[in-house]
């Protein structure tokens, strides 16, 4: 198979998961792309991870703080784009532990069972997710006493950007939603010992007032001023700009999309025809994503994020296949590249593309990579090491080819390919032999891939 399709594939994977080991790879481009992507949006024909195991691992430090659980899903589910959504669907509607452990975890279920539904299935059901509610403090917003946090919210951060919306229809967003509230869990904020909470409607607590918004008129409750923002142009545009940098390439923050227009506005306008086509279906907006040539010349185009890079570099291993001690190492290791999942800086969630990036991360982003190639008993290593040698003897070209393409068919410019060749050409061709001649060549494998994962375009999707 020809390695163009490969990378296209790995691209795809890259972006639509957490990457591909070799063995994987392989088996997905047999499919084909196309097969591939209707694999991808069709989680519930694939096995997700066996959620026993992790319950009896609970008392494992790691495994029983939902970011461990989280990366684990996300290195060995069947439905990476399930679990991939659900990274994207906290990003874009960002609640943190601060106020409740376990309710942030049961937002990120939902996020992984509605996550590729529909928009106003979507906004409905995190409005009345008792996370978000106690987050933006809707509980406290009565029917004699407005609180305005969660309506202005929904509308600048969540559903249509600044500039769509007036301060009157922020006012009319949260009289629709008084009454909204969630039933307080005992102990308060956290399950253990005492019960969980679930959505309350308190129909005495909701105005029943007629009220105006974005151009309607009526008695409106939650549901329909959801109804009226999925309608609208802006809904579409904003939602489409969010897939876009997420999936596709970096954009400048979204305080500043009412300012700076799109990077490739073509694109924007094909996803937001996807949009009113499918009556905001996720599915078909992602397939049109996916299968397009915007999408498939876009490699190496976003930095990973710290979450997209750990578990990237853990599929690359091939540890935690299983639960095993240590999984925390992991997702504090994300923290210190600056994205602590469930506790995100802002309302905004975090600050993305080269935002990820300073002194401090980038080193801490190398370092960890580094580390973790550097044993040639970990299973994903001994794959690739056993992969080179089957091929070998190579020339150090061929050498420096074949390990960006079995790191992930990595894509370097040439400068960062000279200098790999320059470092393989030191140690003349790869070859294997017997006792000192096999370590030295293991050896140079470890070398080669520590380089690779040193290199700026590891960095990126």
């Amino acid at each position: 198979m020809a390695d163009n399709e490969l990378a296209q594939i790995a691209h795809l994977m890259r972006r639509a998961g957490f990457g591909t080991r070799p063995d994987e790879l392989e088996a997905c481009a047999a499919r084909g792309y196309e097969a591939v992507v209707e694999d991808l949006l069709r989680p519930e024909d694939f096995p997700d991870v066996d959620v026993d195991v992790l319950s009896r691992w609970g008392s494992v430090p790691g495994w029983d703080r939902f970011p461990g659980t989280w990366l684990y899903r996300m290195v060995n589910t069947g439905r990476p784009l399930a679990t991939k959504m659900a990274l994207f669907w906290h990003h874009v509607f960002p609640t943190a532990t601060e106020k409740s452990l376990i309710f942030v975890r049961d937002q990120i279920e939902m996020f992984h069972e509605l996550g590729l539904s529909d928009m106003r299935t979507i906004l409905t059901k995190l409005s009345s997710d008792p996370a978000m509610i106690m987050w933006l403090d809707n509980q406290e917003n009565h029917r004699t006493q407005i609180n305005e946090n969660y309506g202005r919210e929904l509308l600048e951060l969540f559903s249509l950007g600044v500039g769509n919306y007036t301060e009157d229809d922020v006012k009319a967003v949260a009289h629709s939603f008084t009454g909204w509230s969630f039933l307080e869990p005992i102990p308060a904020g956290n399950r253990e010992g005492g019960f969980p909470t679930r959505f309350l409607y308190f129909d005495e607590d909701h105005d029943e007032a007629p009220k105006s918004f974005l151009g309607e008129s009526g008695r409106f409750n939650g549901e329909d001023v959801v109804d009226i923002i999925v309608k609208q142009p802006a809904c579409a545009r904003f939602i489409s700009r969010h897939l876009y940098t997420f999936f596709v390439a970096d954009e400048p923050q979204v305080a500043a999309w009412n300012e700076t227009p799109p990077q490739d506005p073509r694109a924007i306008d094909i996803l937001v025809d996807a949009y009113f086509e499918s009556g905001g279906e996720l599915r078909p907006i992602l397939r049109t994503l996916f299968n397009s040539d915007f999408f498939k010349e876009a490699r190496f185009k976003r930095v990973k994020s710290p979450a997209e890079h750990v578990a990237a570099v853990v599929k690359l291993v091939g540890t935690y296949r299983f639960p095993e001690l240590g999984g925390d190492e992991h997702s504090n290791a994300m923290g210190m590249m600056g994205q602590n999942l469930m506790n995100p800086l802002t309302v905004e969630g975090w600050h993305t593309g080269k935002d990820w990036i300073d002194g401090g991360t980038l080193n801490e982003r190398i370092n960890y990579a580094v580390e973790q190639v550097s044993d040639a008993g970990r299973p994903g290593i001994k794959e690739i090491i056993e992969r080179i040698k089957a091929t070998a003897p190579l020339t150090p070209a061929e050498f420096v080819e074949r390990s960006l393409a079995l790191a992930g068919y990595v894509s370097v410019d040439q400068d960062t390919r000279d200098n790999l060749i320059e470092s393989a050409e030191s140690g003349g061709a790869l070859s294997f032999g017997n006792g000192d001649g096999q370590d030295s060549g293991e050896a140079r494998v470890l070398r080669m891939l520590q380089l690779i994962v040193s290199a700026r375009e590891y960095q990126f999707n």
